[in-house]
């Protein structure tokens, strides 16, 4: 089975949406400045190291291209049964499997990007990465700190990472090298998240996500907090408030989806970190990355040689490179265009319908093979519409 994964701060470097702006899931660009009142398409095509950098706007701007690039594997048709995201990545994943509108997930993120920054310049903190240790004795180094150390994320075996006050995270640091690490490598970051040090902001956002609806979904959703798997809307409020003053258990959430009988974890966003975790922790997965229009077809080669069980059939979600969705681009009502049908052909840019008032054209030539969404049905922005079979 197929596992969208979504990264979180710290994937960001410069530049990173120019590969997406002639794509035409770049739209969303546009519908995020809106809802954040922020100027994204900045953010993703000119703002540079050090202003990316700024946790207001690695967190807005991770987002929403993680959100572009899981739109362009929609609109081919690459599905997943389950979805997971490192820390801010939890957005991602709540949006993807269609828990929160991307008008209202645009709005969180936004307000926890600035309510972290500010925590973190009332509170200043810092993070560091212990390498080739076990988790229990990285426990152990903070627990011989006196100040004020946490294991802030359990992101692979022999990688934790470590948060609290400047001088306790050094400490934490060389008590960790005393027990075996091989690497204490501090991040560049100026908040201790994860870790108490977030009260303030895990205040903040309280209030905001409160305000905001968080629906139930019919497909895996594993949580940073415990690991567990959270289909209910209802428990997300207080695990979504919990993560920023816990440790986000990644490791772990990987094992979940494992026991599950995920076996292929596609990573989407910028960079490749959540690739490399997976790597390691889940021998024998196979692990993929979108972080370009270019990935597109590798991701669908990959998943149209996915093994067929002793029965024939394919295991998991499967996609054939000749098949093709066409997706909603906002929520609101579908209706099929006039002489509609299926096994019906049509040409690059034909009307299938609207949503709403809006019309949405086919981006691809072929041979509709079933619609979707019901007439009359409330959709979702990129939630499949119909099913077609591409033609040269």
């Amino acid at each position: 089975m197929i596992v969208f994964t979504f990264p979180g701060q710290g994937s960001q470097k410069p530049g990173m949406g120019e590969p997406w702006a002639d794509h035409p899931s770049w739209e969303l660009v546009a519908e995020a400045s809106e809802a954040s009142d922020r100027d994204v398409a900045e953010l993703l095509l000119h703002a540079d190291a050090d202003t990316l950098k700024q946790t207001r706007n690695a967190q807005l701007s991770t987002f929403v291209l993680s959100m572009v690039t899981l739109d362009a594997v929609s609109r081919v048709g690459a599905e997943a049964a389950g979805y997971a995201g490192h820390s801010l990545g939890e957005y991602s994943a709540l949006t993807a499997a269609g828990s929160l509108d991307f008008g209202d997930a645009v709005r969180l993120v936004t307000e926890r990007g600035d309510a972290m920054q500010a925590a973190a310049e009332e509170r200043p903190g810092a993070m560091s990465a212990i390498l080739g240790l076990d988790d229990d004795q990285v426990d152990i180094a903070c627990a011989r700190v006196a100040g004020d150390v946490w294991v802030a994320n359990y992101n692979a075996p022999g990688q934790v990472v470590i948060a609290g006050t400047a001088e306790a995270v050094a400490e934490g640091a060389e008590i960790a090298k005393e027990l075996g690490a091989k690497r204490a490598m501090a991040l560049p970051v100026g908040g201790a998240f994860h870790t108490p040090l977030m009260a303030s902001a895990r205040e903040r956002l309280a209030k905001a996500i409160d305000q905001t609806e968080i629906r139930d979904c019919d497909d895996t959703v594993v949580a940073n907090v415990d690991a567990s798997v959270q289909t209910e809307g209802a428990v997300w409020p207080g695990l979504l408030n919990a993560q920023l003053c816990s440790p986000v258990r990644w490791k772990h959430s990987l094992h979940t989806l494992a026991e599950l009988g995920f076996t292929t974890f596609v990573e989407l966003g910028p960079g490749t970190v959540l690739t490399g975790m997976a790597k390691r922790t889940i021998k024998g997965s196979r692990t993929l990355s979108v972080s370009s229009p270019n990935d597109i077809d590798s991701l669908l080669e990959a998943l149209a040689g996915t093994p067929a069980t002793e029965a024939g059939q394919v295991e998991g979600e499967h996609l054939f490179a000749i098949e093709r969705l066409v997706v909603s681009p906002l929520a609101g009502v579908f209706t099929r265009a006039e002489g509609s049908s299926d096994d019906m052909f049509i040409t690059q840019g034909d009307l299938v319908g609207h949503v709403g008032s809006t019309e949405v054209r086919s981006p691809f030539a072929g041979q509709i093979k079933g619609f979707l969404a019901l007439e009359g049905e409330r959709v979702t922005s990129s939630q499949p519409l119909a099913w077609l079979q591409v033609t040269d």
